[in-house]
């Protein structure tokens, strides 16, 4: 039997590029949420936390956010519950708060946590109720297009403790955030995860907030997925909201985004997770997938702001 040695020039360049970045990002902390869309597919699931394990082996401090829409979907529509949304947000009431508590803290969570065992990562399942993680009142009605509308059993964040992240961090473990949490009262609630993971990178200074989503970016023309913005500012998510070209699930997504960096979060990025590697590819090159967002484009390189000039 004759086996000739592959050709590692491919993999030592990308090392040696990647190796200013891996420096750059030792230490520093990274929220990374994503949607529960991808967790409908095992080999999506497993290729995003594969991911993940690699910051987390370079020493990159991850908490790591999750959602469960559709799968909470599923499960309330077959307790004869319809699920309904306003401008991208879920009104939970009475008969699905419990579905919402068994889908985001049991079966999402723990199924990540499984699969980070699988991966040798030493992972911690929290939700916003654990040591008060996350402080919450329940929203009370809000006018929405003219209409008062009452999201039910749904939490305004008051305050995240960060010590609570930070005590598993600094023991070299890795939180995954269920998004759900509860009033003084104890009464539970149902919070955006996006809204959670912004509240979390500003409340740890957090490096980066990376959004995983199902498009592949923010996009000029909803209709049209080649239309990616490669990288915008705050100016310019006002310009796309007025323009329309930000709404319905998107809406809620911008406003986190806004929240994280006037909290102190220096880059959010909005990335597709059915694009091969878009988490290392975002982090480790300069051209990234999808989009970065920034208070101010000036603040970018100018290598940076050459990004889908070519």
């Amino acid at each position: 039997m004759i086996v000739h040695r592959s050709d590692k020039t491919a993999a030592i360049r990308a090392l040696r590029s990647a190796s200013p970045y891996i420096r750059l990002y030792k230490g520093k902390i990274f929220v990374i949420k994503a949607g529960g869309a991808v967790f409908g597919d095992q080999a999506a699931t497993r290729a995003l936390i594969e991911q993940i394990a690699i910051l987390h082996y370079l020493g990159i401090r991850v908490v790591m956010v999750h959602g469960g829409g559709p799968q909470l979907t599923q499960v309330t529509e077959a307790m004869g519950v319809p699920t309904r949304m306003v401008q991208g947000r879920r009104v939970t009431d009475e008969k699905s708060i419990d579905a919402t508590s068994m889908v985001l803290n049991g079966l999402i969570n723990t199924r990540l946590l499984a699969m980070c065992r699988e991966l040798d990562i030493e992972a911690v399942g929290v939700s916003g109720v654990d040591a008060g993680l996350i402080k919450a009142h329940k929203r009370p009605p809000v006018e929405v297009d003219s209409k008062m509308v009452d999201y039910g059993f749904v939490g305004d964040i008051d305050l995240v403790d960060g010590s609570v992240l930070r005590k598993l961090l600094d023991s070299g473990l890795m939180p995954v955030v269920s998004p759900l949490s509860a009033d003084e009262h104890g009464q539970l609630l149902n919070i955006n995860a996006d809204t959670v993971a912004a509240a979390i990178g500003a409340t740890l200074g957090a490096e980066k907030l990376v959004l995983c989503t199902g498009a592949p970016g923010i996009l000029e023309d909803v209709n049209d997925p080649r239309s990616v913005i490669s990288y915008t500012d705050l100016k310019g998510l006002d310009r796309l909201r007025e323009s329309g070209a930000i709404k319905d699930g998107m809406l809620p997504k911008a406003k986190a985004i806004e929240s994280a960096i006037r909290g102190g979060v220096r880059r959010v990025h909005v990335i597709s997770y059915d694009t091969p590697d878009s988490i290392l590819a975002e982090v480790f090159t300069n051209e990234g997938t999808g989009t970065l967002i920034v208070s101010d484009i000036n603040a970018l390189t100018q290598a940076e702001q050459q990004i889908g000039q070519e």
